[in-house]
């Protein structure tokens, strides 16, 4: 699935909406070092193969302890971190921050359960394709220029090829996969109001801990005694630092270099990049007609975002 991603500011959440999910925050610190030396196309490159790397080793898991067991241990680790980084101040805060925080968790927590379970019951790279309608809605919502309505045509073609091929057996799962496109949107959109209300990862930290805290009972309830093992424990850190911190780093600092254009369309690449992760990881092994369904959307991300996304 997505990193915790959320953009610099309101401007690029169309790059990320059709690239990506939620993302980092304003005024994190740079990552310099290493990470300066390599080219901000390459930082996006191996964000977006982390991602669905992380995602892929995160279906491994389920025989043991489910997808819900699963994304528990995910968020909750990715809690963790940010609250650790961020250490936001729990005083001071007005009933409407706070409202902001549990809606914003919410969301968290249906999107990544969605997808989790939709990547049970279907392969990766399906999942992934599908679940960028979502973000590409968003990208596309208000638009009165005719062009906008190739990339909507491109998209749905691509959905119905899903729907009418391997994936076309288990409709829970292609309908999971949409919900969690329909999150992704309600998160972009919440992110911005989140933005506005909170100082740098502050608000996305908060709300990451509401939904480890709201993702709790079904996470036990599928996961069991088992998420205490240590085996699983090392599992879930890893699957955060493949699905969210590393991602972000990357991210982060390419965004510091890239314009939102480039880093929209590199993003966009992420649902083949999510299929070559399930050939490689899992052996899933996609039809043609499914392939060809994963570039449809690719196009249609690609297109909306060099219409949607400013150049800096």
């Amino acid at each position: 699935m997505t990193a915790f991603r959320d953009t610099e500011d309101v401007a690029r959440s169309c790059s990320d909406a059709v690239g990506g999910g939620p993302v980092g925050a304003a005024g994190a610190p740079a990552a310099g070092g290493l990470l300066g030396a390599v080219p901000p196309t390459g930082l996006v490159l191996a964000g977006v193969a982390s991602t669905q790397v992380g995602a892929a080793f995160a279906k491994t898991l389920f025989d043991e302890l489910g997808p819900a067991g699963t994304v528990l241990l995910r968020v909750l680790f990715a809690a963790v971190v940010l609250l650790v980084v961020s250490r936001p101040g729990l005083r001071g805060r007005t009933r409407s921050q706070w409202r902001i925080v549990l809606v914003f968790g919410a969301v968290l927590a249906g999107m990544n359960l969605s997808f989790y379970a939709a990547i049970e019951r279907i392969p990766l790279g399906v999942a992934v394709t599908l679940e960028f309608v979502g973000p590409l809605g968003v990208a596309i919502a208000g638009s009165r220029r005719a062009v906008d309505a190739l990339w909507v045509l491109l998209a749905a073609a691509g959905v119905v090829l899903l729907g009418g091929g391997s994936a076309g057996e288990d409709a829970a799962g292609i309908g999971l996969a949409l919900l969690a496109g329909a999150f992704w949107a309600a998160y972009i959109l919440a992110s911005a109001r989140v933005g506005q209300r909170f100082q740098a990862s502050t608000g996305l930290a908060l709300a990451m801990g509401a939904a480890a805290l709201l993702l709790l009972p079904v996470g036990v309830l599928d996961g069991g005694a088992a998420l205490l093992e240590p085996r699983a424990l090392l599992a879930g850190a890893a699957v955060a630092m493949l699905s969210s911190a590393i991602p972000y780093t990357l991210e982060m600092e390419a965004l510091r270099r890239l314009p939102a254009r480039v880093f929209g369309v590199l993003m966009s690449l992420e649902p083949a990049v999510a299929a070559l992760a399930g050939l490689v990881v899992l052996g899933e092994l996609l039809a043609p007609r499914e392939w060809i369904a994963v570039a449809l959307v690719i196009a249609a991300s690609v297109g909306a975002t060099r219409r949607a996304a400013p150049e800096a």
